[in-house]
């Protein structure tokens, strides 16, 4: 676990990069705010987190249960999920807007292209909106309403 990535993984930077070139400027990881968001829009007055599928538990193909320590685990990514929700409510009652990007936005067989997942949120940063997630396309998911 020790090569597990908490900060810089590559969809974080994907985002970054995009966001930037957009002429949008943020701070990293301020240890200040509630569950030290990836991203940071003080102009903006918005939160991002970039959610690994397999810690945060996101209902998409590209997370499953391991098969070894199933207890640990099953504990572990349940108190992430609390965690996430704790952290949520707290930015939003600072008055903060949040935004969550999941890892299958950029990622796996239901990604979509970079510029897409860039201009929501760009789109979202500028609108006013107070809450955003976007995720990936699994269209032969079960949860998914095409299936």
């Amino acid at each position: 676990m020790a090569a597990i990535r908490g900060r810089d993984t590559k969809p974080e930077l994907i985002i970054r990069k995009g966001l930037h070139g957009r002429g949008f400027r943020f701070r990293l990881q301020r240890r200040d705010l509630p569950g030290k968001p990836d991203l940071v829009f003080p102009k903006h007055h918005a939160l991002v987190w970039v959610h690994g599928c397999f810690w945060h538990h996101h209902d998409c193909p590209m997370f499953h249960w391991p098969k070894s320590r199933e207890e640990f685990w099953r504990a572990k990514i349940a108190r992430n999920e609390e965690r996430d929700t704790e952290t949520w409510a707290a930015a939003r009652a600072a008055g903060w807007r949040c935004g969550k990007v999941w890892e299958c936005a950029l990622k796996g067989r239901g990604r979509l292209p970079p510029g897409q997942v860039i201009d929501s949120i760009a789109s979202w940063l500028s609108s006013g909106a107070d809450e955003f997630c976007i995720e990936g396309q699994w269209i032969d998911h079960p949860t998914h309403p095409l299936a």
